[in-house]
């Protein structure tokens, strides 16, 4: 069947003011109706409208103002929302929220058209996260477990390495026994030029691209194609999940240009602004976007959500990071003091949380032990850094003997557990040994978080008894 689409063009331009322009006597604008603009030269540029008031239609370029005449522009409105042709042939491939090839390939040719705003998926049709997802990251895995259908943002500061997390998270995440079915939509999000190269260097090298398709705008585009390059990424990995049966994890970096995008959008709309200038409506635009991840009933395949977001001088009350605490389960939060010792990930586990780790994670899943060993070493790292503060005011030789052992502990925990390379890959299994391992230093009698039958199992002076016998 062939759907008629209600075609409009007008010319009298009454303004053009940053990304928006406004045309006059359109009476029947639709809110994200796409529009094509020709200008008096021939050229074309796109665009969507974002607000209609009094037969005026307001329309945001995705390719800037700049350049656009008042006179002799003709905006063409389509009657459709913006649409972009998604493929399982994107995979391996560096695209624009366009669906236009930013590394030289051709363009996709095989594929289906999609509103990039996507379906909402249905409340009473969404399955509970339960199956545990490898990172490879120690201090996730171990201690704040993803699960397949989660939303897991990632709270950065300014000069930390959440580029580097996130390329090596994409390199390495997979769901066990199914690594064949696994892929990475990974939108960069207003990102600079030298960030680009690094993400698409780091994935051709290590072989990740093949399993990664990457949707990219750059620093010095305009704030509506910006917009467009979460939600061009999530229909495709919903595309990739619901349709091909795919476990896709999305990353989402950095979430705070796309926050600013939209301020600067909501600004030139002249709205009233809300909390530190953002628009008042950006939790429900955050949610639009962080609420398209799950599993669903009857499908095989799910989204899970890392979000990442630089914190605005690493404020975790800014506007963004609380509002996406809101919405998604947990956090994992870069710590400056870890990154200034020279520890990579700089994860401070203490501030990090993820709200459904113990559902996806004991025996069956990761291993019998994990729930109590990941409670005593959150355990011991707290008293550690209690210990640290107390040392500090009166002195290491004044602490006891089992004070002292936790500051070794707390060293350890450090450099052994949390710091590991960017191309260290570590299985669950050697995540727990290593915590077990840290534990050690501890006398047995402080591991009460643990079952003896455990102690008895896992615990280094054991197995090696265990071992010599």
């Amino acid at each position: 069947m062939t759907v008629q689409l209600n075609i409009r063009e007008y010319s009298n331009i009454s303004m053009i003011k940053g990304p928006l322009m406004v045309v006059k006597g359109v009476g029947d604008a639709a809110y994200q109706e796409l529009v094509d603009i020709e200008m008096p030269d021939g050229s074309k540029r796109r665009g969507m409208v974002v607000d209609s008031y009094n037969d005026m239609a307001v329309v945001q370029v995705f390719e800037g103002t700049t350049g656009i005449s008042p006179t002799g522009t003709k905006a063409r409105f389509l009657g459709k929302g913006l649409e972009v042709k998604i493929s399982e042939e994107m995979l391996g491939r560096i695209m624009s929220p366009l669906g236009d090839p930013l590394d030289g390939g051709p363009p996709i040719i095989k594929g289906e058209k999609r509103d990039i705003n996507g379906d909402p998926i249905n409340p009473a049709m969404r399955d509970y996260p339960e199956e545990f997802i490898q990172t490879g990251v120690s201090a996730i895995d171990g201690l704040n477990s993803l699960l397949r259908g989660q939303k897991l943002p990632i709270f950065s500061g300014s000069g930390l390495p959440s580029n580097l997390l996130a390329a090596q998270i994409a390199r390495q995440a997979t769901v066990r026994g199914e690594e064949s079915n696994f892929a990475v939509v990974f939108a960069a999000i207003g990102v600079r030029y030298d960030e680009f190269l690094f993400f698409r260097k780091f994935f051709e090298e290590t072989g990740a691209i093949n399993r990664v398709a990457m949707v990219a705008t750059f620093a010095n585009q305009p704030p509506s194609i910006k917009i467009l390059t979460p939600r061009t990424a999530l229909t495709l990995a919903e595309y990739l999940a619901f349709e091909q049966d795919m476990h896709v994890l999305a990353i989402l970096i950095d979430m705070t240009n796309y926050c600013e995008a939209l301020r600067e959008l909501s600004a030139s709309k002249e709205e009233v602004p809300g909390r530190g200038g953002y628009p008042g409506y950006m939790y429900t635009d955050l949610a639009t976007i962080y609420e398209r991840a799950g599993k669903v009933k009857g499908k095989k395949g799910s989204i899970t959500q890392m979000p990442i977001l630089t914190m605005p001088n690493d404020d975790m009350t800014h506007p963004i990071p609380d509002l996406t605490g809101y919405i998604t389960e947990g956090q994992i939060v870069l710590d400056r003091s870890l990154h200034n010792k020279g520890i990579y990930p700089p994860i401070n586990v203490l501030m990090s949380l993820s709200r459904l780790m113990r559902d996806g994670i004991g025996a069956g899943k990761t291993r019998d032990d994990h729930k109590e060993l990941a409670n005593q070493l959150f355990a011991a790292y707290a008293r550690a850094v209690e210990v640290r503060g107390l040392a500090s005011i009166i002195g290491e030789d004044s602490l006891s003997e089992t004070d002292r052992k936790y500051l070794l502990f707390g060293d350890a925990f450090e450099r052994r557990f949390i710091q590991q390379g960017l191309n260290e890959n570590r299985s669950i299994e050697q995540t727990l040994d290593i915590g077990w391992e840290v534990l050690s230093i501890l006398p047995e009698s402080e591991l009460v978080q643990l079952k003896p039958e455990q102690i008895k199992k896992y615990h280094p002076k054991y197995k090696s008894q265990a071992q010599a016998s």
